[in-house]
C-alpha cells in the first residue's frame, strides 16, 4: 500500500476526510457512509431539524431560541446515532461546529454526549474549544485554519491549557466551498496559504514546540480532486486529504438530488465569491437567487439597520449577522433560510456553496465506496468510462 493510515482517536483510518457541510448537506447518511469504508465522517452541526419533519414541525414559526436550540441538539443526537450505526463500528465520525454559531458551546457538548469521535471547529479561532470538551479527554480535536500563523496561535494557547489538537485542517481559501478562511475576498489566492509553504511551515512550528510523536496530523482541503493530487499531497507532508463537494455530490449525500445536479452542473469558473452574513468571504454556484441578491447587495447594505424582527427565523443562528445586526460592510440575507432551501433542492430560492475544482466524476452521481477507491488507487468506475 502506498499510503500510511490515518491515526486518529485511538482508531487508524484511510488517508480520506470528508468535510462537514451545512445546513443539512454532511448529515448521517453521508458521514456513516464515509466511516463504513473506515475513512472520517463529518456530519455538519447547523440546523440538522431539515431532517426531522417531527422538529420542523414543533418549531414552525416558533418565536422561543431555547425550543429551537433543543431540536437542533435532539437533531443532531439523532443523526450521530443513526451515522454510527451505518458506520458499523469502521472509521470515525467527527462533527463540525462553527465557531461563529451563536449556539456552538452547546453543540459541542451534545456531539460529545452522543458519542462523536472527533470535534471540527472552524469559522473563528476556536481558542475555547479544550475547555468546552474537558469532560471528554478521548474526543479528538481538529481546527479548520489557513496559514501556519493561525495554526501557532491556536496550537500554544492550547498548550498553555494542557490540551494539544489531535489534527489540524488547513483549508486553502482559494479553493474551498462555503466559508472560507480568509479575511477579505482579496486575499483568498494569497502564497500563504499555499500548501506547500504550509506544510512546511507547519512542520517547523511543531519541531519548535517539540511535540515530536504528538504533533497534529495535517489534512490539507481544498482543490484535491483526483487521485494524482491525493499522492501529491500524502508524499509531501500532510496526513491526510479532505474533500467537501465530491462527497456533497455523492449518492449517500443527505441532499436533495437537485442540489447534487446543481453543484455537479456548475462550472467551476463561474463560481460568485462574496461576503456571507457571518462577515466572512464565500463561494457558491451563481444560482438565480445569489444573481439577483449580488445585484441588490449594495443598496441592502446601504439600508442595514439593527433590527431583531430582520432575523426572519427567529433563531438567531449566529453569534453575527450582517442582516439581523445592521452590519453594512457584509451580507444582507438569511443564511439559514437560504441554505435550507438549497438542501431541498429549490435551485431558484437556495444557496449553493461549492468548491472551486472540477468533481472527480464530472456530471456523475456516484457512490461514496467509488470516490473513496478512486482517490486512494486512481481506478476510475468503469460505469461513466475514464475521464477526458
Amino acid at each position: 500500500m502506498w499510503f500510511n493510515s490515518f491515526k486518529l482517536a485511538g482508531r487508524e483510518l484511510l488517508p480520506i476526510v470528508q468535510g462537514g457541510m451545512g445546513v443539512g448537506i454532511s448529515a448521517h447518511r453521508l458521514a456513516g457512509a464515509v466511516a463504513a469504508q473506515n475513512a472520517l465522517g463529518t456530519i455538519a452541526s447547523v440546523d440538522l431539524r431539515h431532517h426531522h419533519p417531527d422538529l420542523l414541525a414543533a418549531t414552525h414559526r416558533c418565536r422561543d431560541h431555547a425550543l429551537i436550540d433543543q431540536a437542533n441538539l435532539t437533531a443532531l443526537d439523532r443523526e450521530i446515532q443513526a451515522a454510527r450505526r451505518l458506520a458499523q463500528g469502521k472509521g470515525a465520525i467527527a462533527v463540525n461546529v462553527m465557531k461563529a454559531v451563536r449556539e456552538h458551546p452547546a453543540l459541542v457538548r451534545q456531539a460529545c454526549e452522543s458519542g462523536a469521535d472527533a470535534i471540527v471547529m472552524g469559522a473563528g479561532l476556536p481558542l475555547d474549544l479544550p475547555e468546552m470538551t474537558a469532560d471528554y479527554p478521548k474526543v479528538a480535536l481538529i481546527p479548520i485554519l489557513s496559514d501556519a500563523r493561525g495554526v501557532g496561535i491556536v496550537l500554544k494557547k492550547w498548550l498553555k491549557k494542557g490540551r494539544r489538537a489531535d489534527a489540524v485542517v488547513i483549508e486553502h481559501p482559494g479553493y474551498a466551498g462555503g466559508h472560507l478562511g480568509a479575511a477579505k475576498l482579496a486575499e483568498l489566492r494569497d502564497e500563504r496559504f499555499d500548501f506547500e509553504r504550509v506544510l512546511a511551515e507547519c512542520h517547523a512550528l511543531f519541531q519548535s514546540l517539540a511535540l515530536g510523536k504528538d504533533a497534529p496530523r495535517l489534512i490539507v482541503a481544498g482543490g484535491v480532486d483526483s487521485h494524482e493530487k491525493v499522492r501529491r499531497w500524502l508524499s509531501s507532508g500532510a496526513d491526510a486529504v479532505q474533500l467537501g463537494t465530491a462527497f456533497a455530490v455523492s449518492e449517500e449525500g443527505d441532499a436533495h438530488l437537485n442540489f447534487k445536479q446543481t453543484l455537479a452542473d456548475a462550472d467551476p469558473a463561474e463560481l460568485v465569491e462574496f461576503v456571507s452574513v457571518a462577515g466572512l468571504p464565500a463561494r457558491a454556484v451563481a444560482t438565480p437567487w445569489l444573481k439577483q441578491y449580488l445585484r441588490r447587495e449594495a443598496s441592502l447594505q446601504a439600508s442595514a439597520r439593527a433590527d431583531a424582527r430582520r432575523c426572519t427565523q427567529r433563531m438567531d443562528c449566529l453569534s453575527q449577522c450582517g442582516l439581523r445586526d445592521g452590519i453594512s460592510r457584509i451580507g444582507q440575507f438569511c443564511i439559514d433560510l437560504k441554505l435550507a432551501a438549497a438542501v431541498r433542492g429549490e435551485v431558484d430560492k437556495g444557496l449553493f456553496f461549492r468548491g472551486a475544482s472540477k468533481l472527480p466524476f464530472g456530471q456523475a452521481i456516484r457512490p461514496v465506496s467509488e470516490l473513496i477507491d478512486y482517490l486512494l488507487h486512481g481506478r476510475y468506475p468503469a460505469a461513466i468510462g475514464q475521464p477526458a
